[in-house]
């Protein structure tokens, strides 16, 4: 399997070709064993009839020079049926081809989001490195099915090959040789979307650009501040430039690979015309024979020429989209292995930060630095600290989104490392800053923050009331049902604020669990609600106690963190202080200074 590492160095290579597509064609047989097969059959069969049409040409006008009618008429009725039969069987083959494909398209669209959805880190979506590489899987994947398809055409090409060799061996076995003279064309296709594909790779951040600003220019949430800036014109000229850019990088590659194809048919080409020379001179063979390798050279050609494109296709995309697809297997496989025990049912010691250092993946620079600290059971905790001291990237860690670069975490004495980050996860409950707008139904945007709960609509209720959103929905023309977010019929604009509360009510969905986190969720709401809603809510972790939860608050309001019963000071990725308000303002530290700015601020 391959390794991931989670800091410094390039990224991981993609996994072999070869052994990707067959993990695809496997995937594709999982789910559709029966159609598969049946798909494959049918292209093959479809196969015959085609390859067979050099030979009643043959039959044809030998019957005609040697005066033969019945020979005539037999070869006659041989071309009739192999085109009646090639058209119906092809288009057999393509409705049951087109009904897998179907079928596998929604397996395979549900495989990626399912791997995607199941990986407990976020490095991949954070990482540029793997951005990239994801934002090439997301546009192949919609296409990935026309991989199986590709594999049975260039079988059933190959099968046409074998058979019209046979028949230009029947006139001379050296005629066969023809095939070597293919091989060049072979090659070039296959390196040729290699080439392009690596260009297109490599031009991959170019192109992420070219789409943000795309989406900037043209969707609706950013558009007050485009039109109020007037910058469209220009994104516009900036996106025309990425995209130049990346084309220009694209277009040389596909040149220079195409000079090398043409190359390598126009010595195809040349074979193929020594052939007929040598059949019609050197052999003096019959004109039926002469015309067979005139008829069979012919389909040669295409047949090559079909078989190359299959080939390229399935070097090019296929083979890219298949490694891709493989590499995020291994990824999510190599991120689910790093822990299997289950948490404690209930923190009777707490949470303790051993020496915890962190870097994130492919930068040098320490966020975190050598932090040791302690979260006692059934305590509310505030982290305090200027901007970039490291407050998030620590409530990340607690939830298990990255390893400690280096030190360790400890749950209840258990190295967090050791625990199943999807159990671990369940016993989380939370609410962020940079909460996403899930456009839903109420029930269904509030409810989403507990799975098992989410049509459990006293629950739903419970954590809006936890959230102080119950003015909110009271105030929505069809309460709970309300649909949000005008893109959808009758949906329902809402403030930021109101979005915030009900992403916070999102967070209270849980109502016990072992670690409760509160990364700065009510920034938009006014000081003294924040206080008071902070306040019920550490009211109301104290008094569950009995399962040892333990609250985190991240705010940079002091006035809210006052109340916490341990507050944690970063500054430049170093702890540098912690105790209890009272105790931090005695001791006239960084803490009180910056306590004091900010009551002087609100006088």
């Amino acid at each position: 399997m391959t390794s991931f590492p989670d800091r410094d160095g390039a990224i991981e290579p993609l996994p072999p070709a070869l052994s990707s597509m067959w993990r695809l064609c496997k995937l594709g047989f999982r789910h559709e064993p029966r159609l598969m097969v049946v798909a494959f059959i049918l292209s093959q069969i479809a196969a015959l009839p085609d390859a067979l049409l050099a030979l009643w040409l043959m039959l044809l006008g030998k019957g005609v020079l040697d005066h033969r009618p019945g020979m005539v008429e037999g070869a006659a009725v041989g071309l009739g049926v192999s085109a009646a039969a090639t058209w119906f069987l092809r288009t057999v083959s393509t409705r049951v081809q087109r009904r897998f494909r179907d079928k596998v398209t929604i397996a395979l669209e549900s495989h990626v989001a399912q791997l995607q959805a199941s990986i407990a880190t976020i490095a991949h979506q954070e990482r540029p490195e793997y951005l990239d590489r994801l934002s090439m899987l997301r546009d192949q994947v919609f296409v990935l099915d026309h991989m199986y398809m590709s594999v049975f055409s260039t079988l059933g090409w190959i099968l046409r090959l074998a058979v019209t060799l046979a028949l230009l061996a029947s006139v001379h076995p050296a005629l066969v040789l023809l095939v070597l003279f293919a091989l060049p064309t072979v090659w070039t296709s296959t390196w040729r979307p290699a080439v392009e594909r690596s260009a297109q790779e490599r031009g991959a951040q170019t192109s992420r650009l070219a789409r943000h600003l795309f989406t900037i220019a043209t969707t609706a949430s950013p558009g007050k501040e485009v039109r109020v800036t007037g910058i469209g014109e220009r994104l516009i000229k900036d996106r025309r430039s990425a995209w130049e850019r990346w084309y220009s990088e694209v277009a040389t590659a596909r040149w220079g690979s195409a000079i090398w194809h043409v190359a390598a048919w126009a010595i195809f080409g040349l074979a193929y015309a020594g052939a007929v020379v040598f059949v019609s001179f050197g052999l003096r063979a019959s004109a039926s024979a002469v015309l067979l390798v005139l008829a069979a050279g012919a389909r040669l050609s295409a047949y090559i020429g079909a078989t190359v494109g299959e080939i390229g296709f399935l070097r090019g995309f296929w083979m890219d989209g298949s490694r891709r697809l493989a590499w995020l297997e291994d990824y999510a496989a190599a991120v689910a292995a790093s822990g299997d025990q289950v948490p404690p049912s209930s923190l009777r010691q707490g949470i303790r930060l051993d020496h915890v250092s962190f870097a994130y993946p492919g930068t040098s620079r320490l966020v975190l630095d050598d932090v040791s600290v302690t979260l006692p059971a059934g305590a509310v905790v505030a982290i305090v600290g200027e901007n970039g001291a490291g407050k998030t990237t620590l409530v990340k860690l607690l939830a298990k989104m990255y390893e400690p670069s280096s030190g360790s975490i400890f749950i209840d004495g258990t190295p967090l490392a050791r625990l199943s980050a999807i159990e671990w996860r369940a016993r989380l409950a939370g609410a962020f800053q940079d909460f996403f707008r899930f456009e839903f139904r109420v029930r269904q945007t509030v409810g989403l923050g507990d799975v098992p709960q989410l049509d459990n609509e006293p629950a739903v209720i419970a954590a809006i009331d936890r959230a102080g959103a119950n003015d909110l929905v009271a105030q929505l023309i069809s309460g709970l049902d309300t649909q949000l977010g005008t893109t959808w019929p009758s949906g329902v604009e809402l403030s930021f604020g109101q979005w915030q509360k009900l992403a916070l009510g999102r967070g209270f969905m849980r109502d016990q669990p072992l670690l409760l986190v509160l990364d700065e969720p009510t920034a938009a709401l006014d000081a003294e609600t924040e206080h008071a809603l902070f306040e019920r809510y550490a009211a109301a972790a104290r008094d569950a106690e009995g399962n040892g939860r333990i609250t985190i608050l991240v705010s940079h309001r002091f006035s809210t963190v006052r109340m916490a019963d341990l507050i944690i000071v970063l500054d430049g990725s170093r702890l540098i202080e912690t105790g209890t308000h009272e105790q931090l303002m005695l001791k006239g530290g960084p803490y009180s200074e910056l306590y004091r700015i900010q009551a002087a601020a609100y006088r």
